[in-house]
């Protein structure tokens, strides 16, 4: 079962308390994934019994002999048992062991619930007798990172359950300082509560509280260039550097940001500017900031900021000098051809 109807049917499942066989629960968003499991485990499972009736099985411990051990494991005083795969690549075991996998998938046991749980699943259909066999039994749900809109109305019902609130503008600031992952927002949220005495949250708490993810910082320096603030860019960057974020990764952060500001150079020459989000792969909203940073920039800076980047990322992994020094360096430089833009 497809991954959007599967969300549906897991959802229905839980509802009339329907629990089915085997579930495959996949996708971005770690804080629903594990939300929807827990769920599971709480239909199927009772904290007197549950030691003996959940087998956890993980790339440490996988074998298939534990797995059909596992599976046919008879509950002990329950009715159901559950059995959790964690990242195991099913379409990675031999042709002989993926033959037995399928004939277990297709006739499993009534007793037993089987979930895969995957940050990224990915189904290899050339393995066909396991794929159909997975497409006929499992429900495959989806949880991938939730639109902006989504996200804003569950921040501020989890506002509302600490007795505060919040405005949709300043839920899309904190959408910007901390990304998408709400397992993040989740415990930012819970800083934030914790830190604010008013009945509403204003940006100030935000500010003082809120610990902004590298890309959110790095946002801020392409900003600043693009306001030609670059006092500011470097203040930002050391800002990064107190966080002891590792400089490659610091790169890396910037260097993407750069080339989503070339993309968006393109894009808006071409009058396709609402393609960004998509070819990037970026949230409406940090595609819209680059849109707006890209405008006050040239195609030749763009240009040149990704062949700096490129230029850093070599002295970097072959040079002996100082990584924060090389970071620095690069920033003066993007300052300096923002100045000649």
């Amino acid at each position: 079962m497809a991954s959007a109807a599967g969300f549906d049917r897991l959802k229905s499942d839980l509802k009339n308390g329907s629990i089915g066989k085997f579930y495959i629960l996949h996708g971005q968003e770690d804080y629903l994934r594990r939300y929807y499991f827990d769920l599971l485990r709480k239909e199927l499972l009772d904290e007197l019994t549950e030691s003996f009736n959940f087998h956890h099985i993980t790339s440490e411990n996988m074998s298939l002999r534990l797995l059909f051990d596992s599976v046919e494991a008879l509950p002990m005083m329950a009715q159901r048992s559950l059995v959790q795969l964690e990242d195991i690549d099913l379409f990675a075991l031999n042709e002989d062991d993926r033959t037995k996998l399928t004939q277990l998938l297709t006739d499993l046991p009534e007793h037993c619930c089987l979930v895969a749980t995957y940050a990224d699943f990915k189904a290899d259909k050339r393995k066909k007798k396991l794929w159909e066999a997975i497409e006929k039994n499992a429900v495959i749900a989806e949880f991938p990172y939730q639109s902006e809109h989504d996200l804003c109305a569950w921040i501020a019902r989890h506002v509302r359950a600490h007795g505060k609130q919040i405005d949709r503008e300043l839920c899309m600031y904190l959408l910007s300082r901390c990304g998408m992952s709400m397992t993040r927002l989740h415990n930012e949220i819970e800083k934030l509560c914790a830190y604010s005495d008013a009945s509403e949250i204003v940006r100030a708490d935000i500010d003082a509280v809120v610990s902004p993810t590298l890309e959110a910082v790095v946002f801020e320096i392409s900003d600043a260039l693009a306001q030609r603030n670059f006092d500011r860019a470097l203040e930002r960057l050391h800002t990064i550097l107190l966080l002891h974020a590792e400089p490659i990764a610091v790169l890396a952060a910037i260097g993407a940001q750069m080339r989503r500001l070339h993309a968006a150079k393109l894009l808006l020459a071409e009058g396709k500017s609402a393609e960004l989000a998509a070819v990037c792969g970026i949230a409406p909203y940090a595609a819209k900031k680059t849109l707006s940073q890209a405008q006050r920039l040239s195609q030749a800076f763009c240009e040149q900021a990704v062949l700096l980047c490129c230029e850093t990322d070599v002295k970097l992994k072959t040079s002996a000098g100082d990584p924060r020094q090389l970071l620095q360096m690069l920033i003066l430089s993007l300052a300096q051809e923002a100045q000649h833009d």
